[in-house]
């Protein structure tokens, strides 16, 4: 049991081997990282991920929280945080893609507390559990929507992205409701692009809520409305 060490030691070195530091304070300023970047680009790092997967498959659920968890929790590099999401993702490990991961994303989420590692885990991770496991997951997202950090709270507002007309309108309301006088950039921004999206499957429910909801901050207003005219 425990995390797969070998896994974790190639995926750090290989990330060395990678580095450019020509690339990696220009990646840090953008992402207004305090965690220093290897310099890897995302092709390069998806192509190193996939040959130290495909070379060390993990054989049980254990094995593969816990290697996801040293990946993150022991991450040197911001690069080693986007392997163990990566990893979070593999499609060999599906099987386990169910409510028991909740507390592992969610432990990435609120310690990662920025955009690219959330968006990433709201819509790829949470949302798919969430539509597999509507009982049992909508609670959670409900109560998430209304929490103090502010990553759960985007978390709730945008995990139903890019889930067409499987879009739970009842919970992206709650959500978006509960979250609608927060003048914080990333939430204002989140209810734009959920709204947004949803507008592609059922524009006349987007243009209703955004009419009944006039204390909608003007950002999301603009973002929900943007392809509607």
């Amino acid at each position: 049991m425990g995390a797969d060490s070998k896994l974790v030691a190639a995926v750090r070195s290989g990330l060395a081997d990678l580095a450019d530091a020509t690339r990696a304070p220009a990646m840090q300023a953008y992402m207004k990282s305090e965690m220093p970047f290897r310099g890897v680009p995302k092709p390069a790092r998806a192509t190193l991920t996939k040959a130290v997967f495909a070379v060390h498959p993990l054989p049980d659920r254990v094995t593969f929280t816990d290697t996801v968890l040293t990946l993150w929790r022991e991450a040197g590099y911001r690069e080693e945080r986007y392997a163990a999401i990566a990893l979070s993702g593999h499609r060999g490990y599906r099987q386990w893609q169910d409510p028991e991961l909740l507390p592992v994303y969610d432990e990435l989420i609120v310690t990662g507390a920025w955009w690219d590692y959330v968006d990433e885990l709201a819509i790829r991770r949470i949302g798919p559990i969430l539509r597999a496991h509507r009982a049992a997951v909508t609670p959670i997202v409900r109560r998430w929507a209304g929490d103090a950090d502010r990553w759960r709270r985007r978390t709730a507002v945008i995990c139903q992205v890019s889930a067409k007309d499987q879009v739970d309108q009842s919970l992206l309301t709650a959500a978006v409701e509960a979250n609608v006088g927060d003048e914080d950039f990333f939430l204002r921004k989140g209810i734009g692009w959920a709204l947004r999206d949803h507008a592609r499957t059922d524009p006349s429910w987007v243009r209703a809520f955004v009419r009944t909801h006039p204390t909608l901050s003007p950002l999301s207003t603009r973002e929900a409305l943007k392809h509607l005219g």
